[in-house]
């Protein structure tokens, strides 16, 4: 009996251990989902444009394709590849989070470039007449899976960066527990938000109560504006976060002036408005962060423009001979 106790003993130590290392990677994991914030934002304001112009029958479907598409991105391509940077070369990572750094900066500022001339937006434009529409579905489906390629490797590698030394295995689970959590995360929420005029439309119909009626109106009525205000808030944290990822891999090479230079104007602004420190210091170094990843931005497109696509192409046309 003496010996039974013993080993039940003996197991309910080890299910604790387990229990409190299960704990410890749930911790780890969603701190290193919530450093990814930024570019989750980016994600879930880029993802709903990908259905516009579709039947309402083929929103959730094209939704859970990209889905589908972003966590085998995550989970068979970005996670063991994250791993093995970790083990075999992580000096690479804070040059890879830069290079992604420099392509968030590079996507912002080509919206609000096609903001302010929209004459360059057209021109670049997809004639969807000449498609039918499930070519079209199938070309929106794989454009966004790309995107969302690369979104998901820079929060993927954010994720990375922000985990404590462990073994390889916890780093596995609390990556992989980061892919799910933040696709769940991400398309659950684009798909409430591309089915929230139906829900509205079918609730001003369909409500038996005034107030349930207006409430659907009021849906219909706010969708539009908010799409646009989500797009908004997308393209600016694209920027800011690119611009901050960019400035503080900077300071690991020694190029520290431009991260000093906007802690100071953050610090000079705490301050000057001492009831609120954190928020001013906060909104200071993001707006100061963004500054400088437009500013990157803008010159990036006519380098994409004039000489990466280029080779790009050519690379292309080589490797289908």
């Amino acid at each position: 009996m003496s010996g039974l106790l013993a080993l039940l003993d003996d197991v309910a130590a080890i299910a604790k251990v387990a229990a409190t290392s299960l704990d410890d990677i749930a911790g780890q994991a969603a701190k290193a989902g919530a450093k990814a914030a930024g570019a989750v934002i980016d994600d879930a304001a880029v993802a709903p444009k990908y259905v516009q112009g579709f039947a309402p029958a083929r929103e959730l479907p094209i939704v859970g394709k990209i889905a589908l598409g972003s966590i085998r991105n995550k989970l068979l391509i970005l996670l063991p590849a994250a791993l093995l940077l970790s083990a075999f070369a992580p000096w690479a990572i804070t040059p890879i989070l830069m290079l992604g750094g420099l392509y968030l900066c590079f996507e912002g500022a080509e919206k609000v470039w096609h903001v302010l001339r929209p004459s360059a937006a057209h021109a670049d434009g997809h004639d969807a007449a000449t498609d039918t529409a499930a070519n079209l579905e199938t070309e929106k489906v794989a454009g966004a899976v790309k995107t969302d390629f690369i979104l998901s490797a820079e929060i993927m590698t954010i994720a990375l960066a922000s985990l404590p030394e462990q073994g390889v295995l916890v780093q596995a689970i609390s990556l992989a527990l980061v892919a799910v959590g933040i696709t769940a995360l991400v398309y659950g929420g684009v798909a409430v938000i591309v089915k929230a005029d139906d829900a509205g439309l079918w609730l001003a119909r369909a409500g038996r109560l005034a107030p349930t009626r207006a409430l659907g109106r009021g849906i219909v009525r706010v969708m539009p504006g908010f799409l646009t205000t989500l797009t908004a808030v997308g393209t600016a944290a694209m920027i800011w976060v690119g611009g901050s990822i960019v400035v503080h891999g900077l300071e690991s090479f020694g190029i520290t002036q431009p991260g000093h230079w906007i802690e100071a104007q953050a610090e000079a602004a705490a301050h000057a408005l001492p009831d609120f420190p954190g928020a001013v210091t906060w909104a200071v170094t993001a707006f100061f962060d963004g500054i400088f990843g437009l500013a990157l931005g803008f010159l990036l497109i006519p380098l994409v423009a004039r000489i990466i696509d280029p080779a790009l192409r050519a690379a292309r046309s080589l490797l289908a001979r």
